[in-house]
């Protein structure tokens, strides 16, 4: 049950983040420190509410996962696709294992590895492009940005 809990956390911080920056205007590093102090202080204030399991990681998933929320509208579109980037963020958050444990930047690595690979396997199952036309896309967003 706490694992879900934290699942679902993972896919409301990535897309709350993602709302807040697209259409409140608010930008990314904005609307992520926004949400993350709102739900850290929730639970600094309620620390009884919940499990301490899920009182100490729900506020470390929900920091992560809104990094993961702070990819460009370029790169990601849909808020489903975006869900699920939060979530399997969330996933191998709890599947890590202490891998990570003293290494600085270890939520930003994880939350660049859910979107690389959501992105990833939103080209391949892409029904509308060939392959070899997704990378060419995402090469041309990478290299030759819109000015």
């Amino acid at each position: 049950m706490n694992s879900l809990i934290l699942i679902i956390t993972g896919g409301i911080g990535a897309t709350l983040t993602f709302l807040v920056s697209e259409q409140f205007e608010q930008g990314a590093v904005r609307a992520s420190a926004l949400l993350s102090l709102i739900v850290g202080l929730f639970f600094y204030s309620f620390p009884e509410l919940l499990n301490p399991y899920l009182t100490k990681n729900i506020q470390i998933v929900f920091i992560g996962s809104s990094f993961v929320g702070m990819v460009s509208s370029d790169f990601m579109s849909g808020y489903i696709r975006l869900a699920l980037a939060g979530c399997l963020f969330s996933i191998v958050y709890i599947n890590n294992s202490g891998f990570y444990e003293g290494y600085g930047g270890a939520l930003g690595a994880l939350a660049l590895i859910a979107l690389l690979s959501t992105m990833g396997i939103s080209v391949v199952f892409s029904k509308r492009n060939k392959l070899t036309n997704s990378f060419l896309w995402l090469r041309n967003k990478v290299f030759n940005p819109k000015k």
